[in-house]
């Protein structure tokens, strides 16, 4: 985990750039009346916070391991993908129908994580990560 260490302004960025993409989701989804929901609670402001800098560690992580043969910007955005649709998506869903959530609200959410996980990933991407030392 010292790659988290290593590459902190790169995450730091990334996730700033994620928070960034996940606030204009909720502002179009208002817009469009979808409802952008409830003001945030501090607390849940910290929630998001974190969650948002761990998964991004967690990709910053998955770039540094990306084979080299395939092409740069194809790891970066792949690897966001192949997360989201791995884990991310699984887990809205089944948070969602736990809730008694409509799909439409799960179609939202897993698009609106998928958006930020490749605004995440073109991010550290831009910036470069550093790989631990061997």
């Amino acid at each position: 985990m010292i790659y988290i260490v290593m590459n902190a302004l790169p995450i730091a960025a990334a996730t700033g750039c994620g928070l960034a993409a996940g606030l204009l989701v909720r502002w179009l989804l208002g817009r469009m009346g979808g409802g952008a929901g409830p003001a945030l609670k501090p607390s849940v402001i910290v929630a998001i916070v974190l969650a948002q800098a761990w998964l991004c560690a967690i990709l910053a992580g998955a770039l540094i391991l990306a084979p080299s043969e395939a092409g740069e910007w194809t790891m970066a955005i792949g690897s966001a993908v192949v997360i989201w649709i791995g884990f991310v998506v699984p887990a809205t869903i089944v948070n969602h129908a736990h809730r008694g959530g409509t799909a439409g609200a799960m179609t939202t959410d897993s698009l609106s994580w998928l958006a930020i996980m490749v605004v995440q990933a073109v991010v550290l991407n831009s910036i470069g990560l550093v790989p631990p030392p061997t």
